[in-house]
C-alpha cells in the first residue's frame, strides 16, 4: 500500500529530467539553456561538455538524466532524440547582509535556479512534419486548380 503514481504528463514520444537548487541566477542559466535548444542530444552534450560557463556540468548533468529516463523508462531511442524544451524557472533566494558603514547593512541576495529538460524522439517530429507539409501542399493545389478551370 504506497502512494499512486501520477498521470504521464507527456507523450509518449518525450521524456524530462528536472534539475532543482541550482547554486546560480536563472539569467545565466538560460543563456547556458538557449545554447541546447533544439539540437540533438550528441551535439548538445558536446556543446555543454566544452562550455566555459560554470554552470554547464550541471545541465550536463540534467540532460544525461532527461537521456536515461528517455532510455530506461520510455523506451525510446538515444540515437534520434533532440532537446525538445530547456526552460529555466527561479528558485528559493538566500538572503545574506553585508556590513556597511556607519552601522548599516546592505541586503545581499544569492538566488537558485532550477531548470527542465524536455527531450523528444526526432523520427517523430519529422514525420509530423512532413504530413502537415503535405496537407499544406494539397490544400494550396486546390485554389490553383480551380482557378485555371476558371480562366478556361
Amino acid at each position: 500500500m504506497g502512494k499512486q503514481s501520477r498521470a504521464r504528463v507527456l507523450p509518449k514520444s518525450k521524456a524530462q529530467a528536472v534539475g532543482t537548487m541550482i547554486r546560480t541566477s536563472p539569467r545565466k542559466l538560460n543563456l547556458v539553456a538557449q545554447s541546447i535548444r533544439g539540437l540533438k542530444v550528441e551535439a548538445a552534450l558536446n556543446s555543454l561538455a566544452f562550455s566555459p560557463k560554470r554552470v554547464a556540468s550541471v545541465v550536463k548533468k540534467v540532460l544525461t538524466s532527461a537521456i536515461a529516463n528517455a532510455e530506461n523508462n520510455h523506451d525510446l531511442d538515444v540515437d534520434d532524440l533532440i532537446v525538445a524544451e530547456a526552460s529555466v524557472g527561479k528558485n528559493l533566494v538566500m538572503k545574506r547582509f553585508h556590513p556597511r558603514a556607519r552601522g548599516r547593512g546592505a541586503p545581499i541576495m544569492k538566488p537558485f535556479a532550477q531548470i527542465t529538460i524536455v527531450v523528444e524522439e526526432a523520427r517523430e517530429v519529422e514525420e509530423d512534419a512532413k504530413k502537415s507539409k503535405g496537407k499544406a501542399k494539397k490544400t494550396a493545389r486546390k485554389p490553383a486548380a480551380k482557378a485555371q478551370k476558371e480562366a478556361a
